[in-house]
């Protein structure tokens, strides 16, 4: 029964001030999980940078990543394997399950990238990552508030990854220096896209596992795209703007 005694409902019809209520409290919900969706993405990103730096100051990365054998083929296709499994598993999994796979998808791929740290210096690599961090944050927000519907902008460049990997395969072969400065450039362009598509698309599943199970499966899953293209857009960057030792 409506509490009509009550001061804060005079002047308000008892149905404006319930959808008030929800919708302060649906706010605060978003806001809260995209925080965890933050918190997930840059401590994934922290752990990588210290694995990775650790791994290449141990002299273990020049060892393995320059030798023989299948290690560093391991270490490299690692990340891959991870992504794929929480990826079609995702459903399967617990929600503790899904976090340490998570996990250790930030751990293997520092292993990965440890390379960098044999290639540019730390200076250029420093400069980069502040640089991509900013374009990120203003991407990531401009995606959060944005009006527009992104939807649209999705398959296009889904498509833009695939044309990507399928070129830099060919520059394997290639080896043209003017080709991998195209690939870069696109893939700075395509991974910027996609920090904002992503957003919106993590922001808008909030409305479909607030107070369920998947939240907390949605919140790494979510997590783990923002990390993707942070990495992506760093290493693509890291082509124009680092400097090698």
């Amino acid at each position: 029964m409506a509490n009509w005694s009550d001061p804060r409902m005079v002047g308000a019809p008892p149905s404006a001030v319930g959808t008030g209520s929800r919708d302060v409290a649906y706010d605060a919900g978003l806001r809260s999980y995209m925080l965890s969706v933050y918190n997930y993405m840059a401590s994934g990103v922290l752990l990588t940078g210290i694995v990775a730096l650790l791994f290449a100051q141990s002299g273990m990365a020049l060892d393995i990543m320059s030798g023989p054998g299948l290690t560093k083929y391991l270490i490299i296709f690692s990340p891959l394997a991870f992504v794929m499994a929480m990826s079609f598993g995702m459903n399967k999994m617990s929600t503790g399950t899904l976090q340490m796979m998570f996990w250790g998808f930030a751990t293997v791929m520092g292993l990965s990238m440890s390379t960098i740290f044999l290639v540019y210096t730390g200076a250029s690599i420093a400069q980069t990552f502040f640089a991509t961090a900013a374009a990120f944050a203003g991407l990531s927000l401009w995606g959060y508030t944005t009006k527009k519907d992104l939807s649209g902008f999705g398959t296009f460049l889904i498509m833009g990854v695939v044309g990507l990997l399928v070129a830099s395969v060919i520059n394997i072969f290639m080896q043209s220096t003017t080709m991998n400065l195209v690939i870069s450039f696109v893939g700075v362009l395509i991974f910027a896209g996609l920090t904002a598509y992503d957003t919106q698309k993590i922001k808008s599943m909030y409305a479909y596992v607030a107070g369920t199970d998947m939240m907390g499966k949605t919140v790494i899953m979510g997590a783990l795209s923002l990390y993707l293209d942070f990495i992506n857009m760093f290493q693509f960057l890291l082509s124009f703007l680092g400097s090698r030792d």
